[in-house]
Order: C-alpha cells, then sequence, then structure tokens
C-alpha cells in the first residue's frame, strides 16, 4: 500500500517511519528543501530514541522516500496524510493555514480517488474547512475527481514514540463511507493482527477525541501539583497522597506526580485551543481556563523555592539540571525550564546549564546568557544552588557528596520529587521538593 506524508516534523516523520516498517511504502513530503536533503543523508531533524535506525533501515529497504514535491507521488499513493504544524494563534485557537496549504495543495493535484487524512491536532471542523479547500481547487481546475476525509489523531509520547506507535493503546479514526473505512483497516491492519484497538467514528468527535485526551491528562496533572502545593501549607506529603488516591482503581495513580509544571508542543497549545473553541461557541470551559492558569502558575515553583531558599539571587550561581520540557527529548517548547532559567536571570543570579540532549536547542534560545556545562557536575561547581526540572534518568542517583564539595552553597530544589531528603541531608544539602 503506497501512502504520503506531509510534513516531516515529529509526528509526521515517526508515522512514515512506523508505517514503513510494516510494510507500506512511504513517502514523506516536506517543502523545506534542507531537511528533505538532510533525510535523505541519513540526518535526523528531530531527536527521538530508535528513529534514527527506523529511518535508515526503512530508506534503505526502498519503502521509505523523500521529496519536496507531494507531485512526485500523488498518482500512486491511496491516501495523503496531513502532519503540519498547528501552532496556536494569538487569541489561542489553532492556526490552520498549514492543514489547509496542504488540503489546496491536495486539490491542486489529485487525479484520481484519494483520502485526505488529517493526523495533525484540529479542532473540531477542520474536516468541513478541508473539504471546501480540496473542492475550490477542483472547481478551479474544472474537474470532479472523487475524493474523501478522514481523520486519524496521533497519541504519540516524546521520548516514546515508536514504541507508542508500533503498540498503541488504540487508533482512533474518523471517517465518513465503508470505502474510507475498508482503506484505512488495509493500512491498520499490522496492528490489528496484534490486537490493537482499532477505534472507528464519525470525523468531528475523532478530531474531538485528541483534544479531550490531551485536556484531560493536562488536567490530572494541574489538579496534583495543586494539592501538592495545599499539601505544603497544611503539612501533609503530596508523595503519599498520591499513593493514597492512585490506589483508587476508578483514580489510578498515572499523571499524578506533582511537579513544576507541563510543556511541550502538544498539552499547552491543546488545552489553550480546546478553551478558544469552547468560547467560540459561547460556552466556557471553566475546568480547562483553570487547568492552564494553575500550570502556568506552576512553572515558576522551581523559582519561588529557589528565591525563598536564598533569600537574594543576586550574584547567585544557579545549576539547572534537565531543559527539555520531559526526558527522551530535545523538545524545550513551553517547558518550564525557559521559565526557570529566565526568572533567575532577570533576578540577577548566573545560570549553569546541562540537559542531556537539549544543548542545542537551549543555545537557541539562551544564545550567550547562560553557562553551558559539561555534564552534571560540572553545572554544579561554586553553585549556591541546583535546580532539578528534567528528571532525565542520569540525574537520579549522583555522587551527593561530590556535588556537597563542588557547591558553593548546600541548596537543592527537586522540581520533580525524584530524590530523597534524607540521602541529600546526610550529604550535608538542603533539600526542598513539591509538596512535602
Amino acid at each position: 500500500m503506497k501512502i504520503a506524508i506531509v510534513g516531516t516534523g515529529y509526528v509526521g516523520l515517526v508515522s512514515g517511519a512506523c508505517f514503513a516498517e510494516v510494510g507500506a511504502d512511504v513517502t514523506c513530503v516536506d517543502i523545506d528543501r534542507v531537511k528533505i536533503d538532510g533525510l535523505l543523508k541519513g540526518e535526523i531533524p528531530i531527536y527521538e530514541p530508535g528513529l534514527d535506525d527506523l529511518v535508515r533501515r526503512n530508506s534503505e529497504a526502498g519503502r521509505l522516500h523523500f521529496t519536496t514535491d507531494l507531485a512526485e507521488c500523488i498518482d500512486e499513493v491511496e491516501m495523503v496524510f496531513c502532519a503540519v504544524g498547528t501552532p496556536p494563534g494569538e487569541d489561542g485557537s489553532a492556526d490552520l493555514r498549514y492543514v489547509e496549504a496542504v488540503a489546496r495543495d491536495f486539490g491542486r493535484l489529485i487525479n484520481r480517488y484519494c483520502i485526505f487524512v488529517t493526523k495533525s491536532t484540529v479542532p473540531v471542523g477542520t474536516s468541513a474547512i478541508v473539504r471546501a479547500a480540496i473542492e475550490e481547487e477542483l472547481d478551479k481546475r474544472g474537474v470532479d475527481v472523487d475524493f474523501e476525509v478522514a481523520s486519524n489523531p496521533e497519541f504519540l509520547k516524546e521520548g516514546a514514540a515508536i514504541k507508542d506507535f508500533m503498540s498503541p493503546d488504540r487508533v482512533v479514526i474518523g471517517i465518513e463511507s465503508p470505502r474510507a473505512r475498508q482503506l484505512m483497516e488495509r493500512l491498520y491492519r499490522p496492528f490489528l493482527l496484534n490486537n490493537f484497538r482499532v477505534i472507528f467514528m464519525d470525523i468531528p468527535s475523532a478530531e474531538m477525541t485528541k483534544y479531550a485526551a490531551n485536556a484531560m491528562l493536562a488536567t490530572r496533572i494541574s489538579f496534583m501539583n495543586d494539592i501538592a502545593n495545599l499539601c505544603e501549607l497544611v503539612g501533609a506529603d503530596a508523595s503519599m497522597v498520591r499513593k493514597g488516591i492512585g490506589a483508587d482503581a476508578r483514580i489510578g495513580n498515572k499523571f499524578l506526580y506533582p511537579g513544576c509544571g507541563y510543556g511541550g508542543s502538544c498539552f499547552p497549545k491543546d488545552v489553550k485551543a480546546l478553551a478558544t473553541t469552547g468560547r467560540s461557541h459561547g460556552y466556557r470551559m471553566a475546568i480547562i481556563e483553570a487547568v492552564e492558569e494553575v500550570n502556568e502558575r506552576q512553572k515558576a515553583i522551581v523559582f519561588d523555592k529557589l528565591l525563598r531558599g536564598l533569600g537574594s539571587l543576586t550574584g547567585k550561581k544557579v545549576a539547572v539540571w534537565g531543559l527539555a520540557f520531559k526526558p527522551e527529548t530535545d523538545d524545550m517548547r513551553c517547558a518550564p525550564a525557559t521559565v526557570v532559567v529566565e526568572r533567575l536571570l532577570a533576578a540577577g543570579a548566573t545560570v549553569s546549564v546541562y540537559d542531556p540532549v537539549a544543548m542545542n536547542e537551549a543555545r537557541k534560545i539562551f544564545a550567550d546568557k547562560v553557562d553551558y556545562a559539561r555534564d552534571m557536575y560540572d553545572a554544579a561547581i561554586d553553585a549556591d544552588a541546583i535546580a532539578l526540572v528534567t528528571e532525565w534518568k542520569q540525574f537520579r542517583m549522583p555522587s551527593w557528596r561530590v556535588i556537597a564539595c563542588a557547591m558553593r552553597g548546600n541548596l537543592v530544589v527537586d522540581g520533580r520529587n525524584i530524590y530523597d531528603s534524607d540521602e541529600l541531608a546526610e550529604a550535608g544539602l538542603r533539600y526542598v521538593g513539591i509538596g512535602r
């Protein structure tokens, strides 16, 4: 089966490589010539564990191709996936200009039946916009070509995207006809063979499912962070509370870890977009708006604890461990670390940063405003305080006695609650966590 995927960002490249891995013939399309040239040379533009091997293996096998021109493959493929970005606009709504541009290219180029599948995260009603754009381009050509639209939102976690794609909890597909369902079933047959759940539904429901899923997960995070902040005030331990409520099967223990807020390309954008969708229909999503408010406040909590612990930050050196919004990625979009670093700099502190994979991304954001350490120990030299922001595995078991000797001060702010306060105390360090 031959398919095309437009957009070679995180969603498009991972999806394309994984579809090729199960036997599909995939052409990945992107207007960025530099990116495509790099992919043709085996250069992967994003960090995702295992993706470089997957791309190389399927490229060498002749199942994965790269081009800047959809016209090169449009007459051979049975469906075109749209995986371009939908960044937030000024009002928080999803910017659909890139999705619409792909739809118009599709309408200008198709000559036989084909399915336009939206994989980008888009608000409810986008399918109508896509259909109208395609039909307009067909009318301009004066041709009548049969096509369909479908929705197939992704649920990939950065850092575990390949596993998520190959062994999904579920696959959600919005379709309008038995014909489209049949083709999507053919494409996803390798996953059906392993009894993975493929859930077919109408397109608006599929579009809403993605937003609702991300909003629910974001809600759990913000809820637990709110509880953690109250725990500090009343003398309770949020870690114990998490265990207590997580033991309830109706609640479970996932996404209930207190910390310094969520970031990334999905949760912040999708929460904003869902709230905006509600307002556009005359309905206020009060819970969703509160989730965003709590998270924005939580991103500053590490800075607040550093300020309280040091009294003044002027002339103080702070080591920041972890810059990506989560482990196993170099993605720093909306990352809590950026808030922490920027506030530290504004307060007059010197900042030394270290992240196992996000240092290049950090240089794009901070330029020469911070010091870039070789490792976690280098960052700690002469530091008055350490702030753990991203819980990389490499940070889990440092030699605290070595750290204590290297530091000028003794404050450690644990933004993810991964350390044992007694262990740090034995090394002569002051421990401050979240909700404890």
